[in-house]
């Protein structure tokens, strides 16, 4: 009774809320230039005819960048054990568009995941026929599980994890949202300790499964590794012969940028600071910011060579090429973890066998982030002072080796995560 209540209650006020949100969504396309690459896919409406759809593929849900990502590591592991199987990656936002597009995957049809109407979800369902659905970190929709248990689809939760903050408020609403998690044919948690967490909130225990994280996984797919295109911009920034060691900040957001950036300036003179906002569009306002703080911005999308390198700080404002990057790094800095609140991945630039500095906020990617510290495989700076002392202290190259070696002891832990997931699920 009480899911019939909430399923009513759903039905009246998406539409509100959908009214009360569009003006906001449709400025972030906007400026993220995703109307021009299909967006009407979100509303169920397709510009061709659905003969050449491949129907019956297992279709991978990624909401945004970090998720594509996930997925694309995903597929390409799934196509390892089964070279002809078939793959749709539905995204929900145009950034997340951009990055499963330019990953350019032969075979897999790019789309974008239908608004949670019933019709546009109808629509979805009857043109590709998915043969199982499988939802990276993503919110498990009530109208989309609906219509797949009516149809016999399957849906899959993967990389599944709620903070204890998430889990508390889920569970003091456990009555109500049991029919809707109970729908999830197979759920892989990251850790033992989930398991209770969606046992309770009405995923069968025989639905749920130990695999490891999807995110810490170095999987199959390629390490991160140096492009000859990246290095020869960076002796651009040459102040002295051989070079200068690189400090990259990952996945910046609002007023992280010039913060890290004088940190780096503070800890070494001769270090070259390299900015990769989470957000290319925001590149207008990272080089105002930069600009005031006393550095030259030299844009990736618009490179030219730095007039004066000793001032200048390299913004890569272009998408999907972090990960890359980071094997050009001497030091990585974690965004997302100082003047706000979640942290970033830190995976990758530890894949790549440099040393890693996080701030306090890292509460997405615990417990991995109380792990590296307590083994020494992450510094944790509480503020700028500290930031440019630990990256002075990353800068040494004894120092920096250890403690790359401690990370990847660590991620060792989760190796093996997604070949685990798709042995289960496919």
């Amino acid at each position: 009774m009480r899911f019939f209540l909430g399923l009513t209650l759903y039905r009246l006020l998406l539409p509100l809320l959908f009214v009360v949100a569009f003006p906001g969504w449709l400025r972030r396309m906007l400026r993220r230039g995703g109307l021009g690459t299909r967006l009407g896919e979100r509303l169920g409406c397709y510009p061709e005819p659905p003969d050449f759809e491949p129907s019956g593929a297992v279709h991978v849900h990624a909401v945004s960048v970090g998720e594509a990502l996930l997925a694309l590591k995903l597929i390409r592991e799934w196509r390892l054990a089964r070279p002809a199987a078939r793959f749709v990656l539905a995204t929900g936002t145009a950034t997340g568009h951009a990055v499963a597009t330019g990953a350019k995957l032969d075979g897999v049809r790019v789309t974008y995941a239908p608004l949670d109407f019933p019709s546009m979800v109808r629509r979805y369902l009857k043109r590709f026929a998915p043969s199982q659905i499988v939802l990276v970190e993503g919110e498990a929709w009530p109208h989309l599980l609906l219509a797949c248990r009516k149809r016999s689809i399957p849906v899959a939760l993967v990389n599944a994890r709620l903070s204890p903050r998430s889990a508390a408020r889920y569970r003091r609403f456990a009555a109500w949202v049991r029919p809707v998690f109970g729908m999830l044919r197979a759920v892989a948690v990251q850790d033992a300790a989930d398991v209770a967490v969606w046992r309770d909130l009405g995923v069968a225990e025989e639905n749920i499964r130990v695999t490891g994280s999807l995110k810490i996984d170095p999987g199959s797919g390629p390490a991160p590794a140096r492009r000859p295109e990246f290095a020869e911009m960076l002796e651009n920034f040459a102040t002295s012969p051989g070079g200068r060691p690189v400090v990259l900040a990952a996945s910046t957001h609002d007023g992280e940028e010039p913060w890290i950036a004088e940190a780096i300036r503070s800890a070494s003179s001769h270090a070259l600071p390299v900015i990769v906002p989470r957000h290319a569009e925001r590149r207008a306002q990272v080089t105002a910011d930069l600009a005031r703080a006393g550095f030259g911005v030299v844009l990736r999308s618009a490179y030219q060579p730095p007039a004066d390198p000793a001032r200048a700080c390299l913004v890569i404002d272009t998408t999907g090429e972090l990960r890359d990057w980071t094997a050009h790094a001497s030091v990585v800095v974690i965004g997302k973890s100082f003047l706000a609140t979640g942290g970033q991945n830190p995976c990758e630039a530890i894949q790549a066998g440099v040393p890693v500095i996080c701030g306090p906020h890292m509460e997405n990617f615990e417990p991995l982030t109380t792990q590296l510290t307590e083994a020494g495989g992450c510094a944790r700076p509480a503020n700028k002072d500290e930031l440019a002392a630990a990256i002075r202290e990353a800068l040494d190259p004894a120092r920096a080796a250890t403690t790359a070696a401690r990370a990847a002891a660590v991620l060792d832990r989760h190796h093996g995560a997604t070949r685990r997931i798709v042995g289960w699920l496919g």
